[in-house]
């Protein structure tokens, strides 16, 4: 039986199933400005969706990605008080790619090209409430749990 993940922005959490069977639950954060699929409005997309792309295996829980690519740093407090404003993307990433054209592929719509990803943050306490720019973020121990337990196409269903 195929793996699939539902995301319900509602309730801020993403469920992992194998078939009907619940594998794991994780508290997550969507967007601070809501659902929504426009280029640009940071908020997070709803529909259908694909893994495109799993990016940081073996990396260490808080390693810093920019552009996709690990900086070499390792997420601190002090590393947080030098950037406060900087959009944390740690330790893993799942790319997320949009399946229905129109809503969520292709034009000003495409969730690929948007760069929405699952991914780490340093934020943990703040999971359970909307907070990103658009991502879905997990507790850095949930990405790599998570990570591990998927493959590139897996199915992931966006909702409120």
């Amino acid at each position: 039986m195929k793996k699939h993940i539902d995301i319900d922005l509602s309730r801020q959490r993403l469920r992992l199933y194998q078939g009907r069977t619940l594998l794991r639950e994780y508290r997550v954060s969507t967007a601070e400005k809501g659902a929504g699929e426009k280029n640009g409005s940071n908020q997070t997309p709803r529909g259908r969706h694909t893994i495109r792309a799993k990016i940081g295996r073996g990396a260490p829980e808080g390693a810093v990605f920019v552009s996709r690519r690990p900086t070499g740093e390792i997420y601190s407090d002090e590393l947080g008080e030098r950037y406060p404003g900087r959009d944390w993307i740690l330790t893993r990433i799942l790319w997320l790619s949009g399946l229905e054209p129109g809503r969520n592929r292709l034009r000003d719509v495409d969730t690929m090209r948007r760069y929405i990803y699952l991914h780490g943050t340093p934020e943990e306490t703040a999971l359970g409430a909307p907070g990103s720019h658009g991502c879905v973020r997990l507790s850095n121990r949930d990405i790599v749990e998570l990570f591990d337990l998927v493959e590139a196409g897996v199915e992931v269903n966006i909702h409120e």
